[in-house]
């Protein structure tokens, strides 16, 4: 019985390698950066509550849990600075504020304003503080401007929680927190203080994109992403349900006998993610990103999905006629599917409430004065404030990526989308702490890189893009790191290698592959390395790759007297095994890569065997399992 057990899982372990292998796309390429990143460890218990760029290039501020932290990846081997957060509340020399004995904000908000000045929120467990800084002072302090004296005022005896999402809007601060029954919502702070009505819903928010509107500042809103647990208990139904709020800028609340500091504005609506001739969708939102854009209407949203585990495999062994062992195999799948503002406003103006027959009265509009709505029409507003359609992709597509990787973060650039040769580039971390970069063309998506920058398994906590010098800086809770996006030189130094790359931040300048611009060559659709000939770029011999080739799109051959060797090893291209040194497998072996009709020799070796007199000629390249290991480890290309 153990013995068939033990059968069946090394069967089911290797089905699984190939499902998991046939199943999600790979990386073109795999850059192993834990060597060369740039990084800093990160010291203490707590894991930071976020990271901003400054104003001079290389330079993060970290907002720790007392203090913030002063990065410099110019020079990685200095020691961070340490800038202490001097809290208005604990400054005894100021009249206005009431001191406490017990003075000790913990950091839970950070958010870049205007050079380098920096908006924080902080609790010490009884309520929030907030303040502005500026650090280009010498001796920078947490001062509670004018600007948001009401915010500071109104969050007062308000809790935050680590890790909240926030969008700061001049004099308001639009956050959504954990209230006292551990519920999620969306809270405004300021001069007009606005919160949810009490209701028994669960719901996790993941992101808060403010729309303002240049044309009608009354018309300015806030989108809230977040999932909600279905109460649905029924087998086959989804755990999560994935929705987008909106609520008005200028929303004061009811009046004071109803939705008194509640929202009067809120409406919601399910988002749609998935293919519906293949009956596949994805229920929880996990992460979104926002690219603004010129015409508020144009805004997109990238969000990031799962879905439930499905099953992938089922293997049964029958020990007995009546005793039968199973092994299932479940993996789920992410993707990512684009909203715009636009389509998103479109379901809020034009749906029906869910299960309501058209309301009569009900303005789908921001108002003025939310206190004067008619009191029948603020009782439909607290009754129901569900649409009955659904929000779908931009041109009700599906998704623009789907596979069974496990995403966790997504960030997105199209900072360079003003080019003729349209394309966006998103950044995924995977649960184990890599990157895959992934470029978006029209209806083509691809992978074309994966970074693996940590030196063990790591959660990416928080991950940022800093466009103009295509750096992105990620945080787990041991480590801070800057990986170098733009760097081009490793994907090779022939026209045909940085072409093939199909990244559109890269482009070959005749003798090298560096940062694109207007006049290099580059295919980002077509990946059409003919343009090298075509140009009359001379392409030079190339003997021995600089890279691993990792999981690519290449066809690996071995070449031993000028016949093809198929002895590769299944599951790692490029590693040629030979089982048994011979005189037949003495002389040339090459490694020799093919990619959509582009080849080259990435590895050359000459074997030859030992004689019997002991004149060594080379060493002997199997002795029993070790040298055959060492034998693999020398054959690689």
């Amino acid at each position: 019985m153990l013995l068939l057990l033990f059968k069946l899982y090394l069967l089911c372990s290797r089905l699984h390698t190939l499902t998991e292998a046939t199943s999600q796309p790979a990386a073109r390429m795999t850059f192993t950066l834990r060597e060369t990143a740039k990084r800093f460890p990160l010291l203490g218990h707590h894991a930071p509550a976020g990271i901003v760029l400054e104003k001079e290039p290389n330079t993060v501020i970290s907002a720790e849990q007392k203090h913030l932290k002063s990065f410099n990846f110019q020079n990685p081997h200095e020691t961070p600075v340490e800038i202490q957060v001097p809290w208005t509340e604990c400054n005894q020399s100021d009249p206005q504020q009431t001191v406490k004995a017990d003075c000790s904000f913990n950091i839970y908000l950070v958010q870049k304003m205007e050079a380098n000045k920096l908006f924080l929120c902080g609790t010490d467990g009884e309520g929030t503080a907030c303040c502005d800084m500026d650090l280009s002072q010498k001796t920078p302090r947490c001062m509670s401007s004018a600007k948001i004296q009401k915010i500071k005022k109104s969050i007062q005896g308000f809790i935050i929680k680590e890790g909240e999402p926030a969008a700061l809007n001049q004099q308001t601060s639009t956050s959504h927190t954990l209230d006292l029954k551990e519920m999620l919502a969306i809270h405004r702070f300021g001069r007009n203080r606005v919160g949810p009505t009490i209701h028994d819903r669960e719901q996790h928010y993941v992101g808060l994109v403010p729309s303002r509107r240049r044309d009608d500042t009354l018309q300015g809103k806030v989108f809230g992403f977040y999932k909600e647990k279905n109460k649905d208990p029924g087998l086959y139904s989804d755990m999560w349900i994935p929705f987008v709020t909106r609520v008005c800028m200028g929303d004061r609340g009811g009046p004071k006998n109803l939705l008194q500091f509640s929202w009067t504005s809120q409406m919601n609506a399910r988002l749609f993610c998935g293919e519906p001739e293949s009956r596949r969708h994805f229920s929880e939102l996990v992460d979104v990103a926002t690219v603004e854009k010129e015409q508020w209407e144009d805004t997109r949203v990238y969000a990031l999905f799962r879905n439930e585990c499905s099953l992938l495999l089922q293997m049964c062994v029958c020990v007995s006629a009546d005793e039968c062992v199973c092994v299932c195999v479940c993996r789920g799948m992410s993707a990512v599917c684009v909203y715009t503002i636009r389509d998103i406003e479109r379901i809020f103006t034009t749906s029906t409430f869910k299960g309501k027959v058209p309301q009569p009265g009900r303005s789908r509009a921001c108002v003025q004065d939310s206190r004067t709505i008619h009191m029948d029409v603020l009782n439909k507003i607290k009754e129901n404030s569900e649409m009955e359609e659904w929000v779908r992709p931009v041109d009700n597509s599906g998704p623009i990526l789907f596979n069974h990787h496990n995403y966790t973060h997504i960030n997105v650039d199209d900072s360079q989308n003003n080019r003729s040769d349209k394309y966006t580039v998103l950044y995924l971390s995977l649960n184990k702490g890599d990157i895959h970069k992934v470029v978006q063309k029209e209806t083509q998506t691809f992978i074309i890189a994966e970074y693996q920058p940590f030196h063990h398994r790591h959660h990416v906590l928080t991950f940022l893009l800093h466009p103009p010098t295509m750096k992105l800086y990620l945080t787990s809770r041991t480590e801070l790191v800057q990986l170098d996006v733009g760097n081009c030189t490793q994907y090779g130094d022939r026209c045909g290698d940085c072409v093939l790359s199909r990244d559109p931040y890269c482009g070959w300048n005749g003798s090298h592959c560096t940062p694109h611009t207007q006049d290099m060559l580059q295919d980002v659709s077509r990946a059409d390395h003919n343009i090298c000939v075509s140009s009359g770029t001379v392409e030079h011999s190339q003997t021995v790759s600089k890279y691993p080739p990792g999981r690519d799109d290449a066809r690996y051959t071995w070449i031993h007297l000028e016949r093809n060797t198929s002895s590769s090893l299944e599951d790692s291209p490029g590693l040629l095994l030979i089982p048994r040194m011979s005189p037949e497998q003495e002389g040339r072996h090459r490694c020799v890569s093919e990619e959509r009709g582009y080849t080259r020799v990435l590895a050359d070796y000459t074997l030859q065997l030992e004689n019997r007199a002991g004149v060594k000629k080379s060493t002997s390249l199997l002795l029993g399992l070790c040298v055959t290991a060492a034998l693999i480890q020398s054959l690689s290309c």
